[in-house]
């Protein structure tokens, strides 16, 4: 269990880079322990009003400025202090020597933040999203996050689960007057109300496929023969040398990854080992993990050899299409445009990527499928595995209540299912959790958030 009623600081921006940075306090001495760290040129932070801004020198370390805020209207609900500093690491690391010395002692990964759960500045999902504001590589992630941050989602899952509590409690109260064979909850609306609502739970888990790719950047494998330029369009692509090119075939052993943003939205490019039969046992495990990669790519590359038989890339792309789900998208490249352009007429583009031809084009391709600017600002995605699983479990939840409902199951074994899916969904945003959860969630922070 953490102690809250003690004060913490840490550094809440880098240390040793850039001109500038901040060390935050938090909890119910911060003022005093500034106050005997920081000599100021008038009055002190324990008599300054909320949300001002005092100069002060630490003698002999630097002259900083010290914003103050007061509880409650602060990031963690608590009285805060934010001291501004230079940035070097010796300062900081002398800063804070001299405020654990007059009593505050180092936060842990994402104690700020996990105050500001506790005394209910934000709920679990908004905490959550608190780190994939800090960690969005992209405008669409950043948007996905933010609109996380400023509660939307949750105040459509806590609608959703009023809803659901209010349907509960009518079919407890028929538990009280069993002997009475009543019905409180009329069984008509009673239904109607279970598909909508699993209807809406529903959507939020379909949401999840696209929210997490968003999130940690799209997956796009790109497959194909070996020499049929994988490598060199990874590296066209990108701008630069990523991958070794060259014309022995099997060249790629092991896939490569890397991020590169497109639309406001972050793709990881996956360069994979060429896709055929070899006695190499290196090589073996490359198209193993060509294979995993292709399963799991939101989006897929097929590059073919337009100078090859056409007999053969039919039979590859066949292959390939066979391999993958409908949810995937795939784009069937003709490469080596410039040598044998028209050669192939199933493929879904022409391009070169030795001479770049057909790579914007490309680029519009794989953009069009994640439209950040077809993302609307109150357009919901769920992007954590772990409400993922807590809105799977509430859904099965009230399937279990709507069979239940059909077959004329009693009101104690309705109100039974009923009562799981309100805890699964009271868990996503913090209405019921445990400690082993928070200290799961919160030690991926950085310190100081």
């Amino acid at each position: 269990m953490l102690n809250y009623d003690d004060t913490i600081c840490a550094p809440a921006t880098s240390v040793g880079t850039g001109a500038i940075s901040i060390i935050r306090l938090s909890g119910p001495d911060s003022f005093r322990i500034v106050d005997e760290v920081v000599d100021f040129r008038n009055g002190s932070a324990s008599s300054a009003d909320g949300y001002s801004v005092k100069y002060g020198c630490i003698p002999s370390v630097d002259d900083v400025l010290v914003s103050v805020f007061r509880a409650p209207h602060s990031y963690t609900g608590e009285d805060s202090a934010e001291i501004s500093c230079h940035a070097s690491v010796y300062i900081v690391s002398r800063i804070l020597e001299l405020l654990i010395a007059a009593g505050a002692r180092n936060a842990g990964p994402g104690e700020f933040t996990r105050r500001a759960f506790v005394n209910g500045k934000m709920d679990l999902a908004q905490a959550e999203a608190v780190a994939d504001v800090i960690a969005s590589g992209s405008e669409a992630a950043h948007r996905v996050a933010l609109n996380q941050l400023r509660g939307k989602y949750s105040t459509e899952l806590k609608e959703l689960r009023d809803q659901l509590v209010q349907l509960s409690s009518l079919l407890e109260l028929e538990l009280d007057f069993s002997e009475e064979d009543v019905e409180f909850a009329d069984r008509a609306k009673l239904g109607a109300l279970l598909d909508e609502t699993s209807a809406h739970i529903g959507r939020l888990c379909d949401s999840f496929r696209m929210g997490n790719a968003i999130r940690k950047g799209v997956p796009v494998a790109i497959v194909g023969a070996v020499n049929a330029g994988k490598s060199t369009l990874l590296n066209a692509l990108l701008g630069e040398e990523r991958a070794i090119v060259s014309d022995i075939p099997g060249t790629t052993r092991d896939t490569v990854e890397e991020l590169m943003t497109i639309g406001g939205v972050q793709f990881r490019f996956i360069d994979t080992a060429g896709m055929r039969e070899t006695s190499d046992e290196i090589e073996k495990i490359g198209v193993e993990r060509s294979l995993l990669s292709l399963k799991s790519a939101e989006v897929v590359l097929l590059v073919l050899d337009s100078t090859a038989r056409v007999e053969e890339l039919s039979a590859i792309c066949e292959d390939v299409r066979g391999r993958i789900s409908p949810s995937q998208h795939l784009i069937v490249l003709a490469n080596k445009a410039d040598k044998a352009a028209g050669r192939v007429p199933f493929c879904d583009l022409e391009i070169s990527a030795r001479t770049g031809d057909g790579l914007e084009a490309l680029k519009s391709r794989i953009a069009a499928l994640y439209d950040a600017g077809a993302l609307s600002p109150d357009q919901t995605l769920v992007t954590n595995l772990r409400h993922y699983e807590a809105l799977t479990a509430a859904r099965r939840d009230l399937e279990a209540v709507r069979t239940g409902l059909s077959t004329g199951l009693s009101p104690d074994l309705l109100a039974e299912d009923l009562r799981s899916a309100i805890h699964n969904l009271g868990t996503i945003f913090g209405e019921i959790t445990t400690d082993e959860v928070l200290g799961s969630i919160f030690e991926r922070f950085c310190i100081g958030k």
